[in-house]
């Protein structure tokens, strides 16, 4: 007698692991994306002079700033999201409640260094668009999430 499964085969631990690190490293390249494309909305196309105030003077935002921040921020929240499977069960959610609080902190940058309310409400969208890009596919990516029922 044949029966039918509707199952996937089982993954290996390494078919798993590289699955989980190819979701991750995705999440940190479509999160640069959509910041730049915000940028190029806002710079090039609405005509936003997307400048902040360093404190030294006024600083332009360009493109391959607005990439390797997003870069820099999404390797780091991989990072932490890693650290965090190895040290509590519960990794998705407490990196999630992590990765929210410091989304919110990362909004006051540029609400409070942006020249001008063009670049603000532009630079805040970067902002935005990285974490509704890295939040939900790098915690959907945990293995503590995934068993934690």
């Amino acid at each position: 007698m044949t029966t039918i499964t509707d199952r996937a085969p089982a993954l290996s631990a390494a078919q798993c692991a590289r699955k989980r690190r190819r979701a991750r490293a995705l999440a940190v390249v479509a999160a640069a994306a959509a910041t730049f494309t915000v940028w190029t909305l806002a710079d090039p196309v609405a005509g936003v002079d997307l400048t902040v105030d360093t404190g030294t003077g006024p600083t332009t935002v360009t493109p391959a700033a607005v990439v390797i921040a997003t870069v820099v921020a999404g390797l780091a929240a991989w990072a932490l999201l890693a650290l965090a499977e190895r040290l509590t069960r519960r990794a998705a959610a407490v990196w999630t409640w992590t990765a929210c609080a410091v989304l919110l902190v990362s909004l006051l940058g540029p609400i409070g260094s942006a020249v001008g309310a063009g670049a603000t409400v532009a630079l805040v969208a970067m902002h935005l668009a990285t974490g509704a890009v890295l939040i939900p596919i790098l915690a959907g990516s945990s293995v503590r999430w995934r068993t934690a029922g």
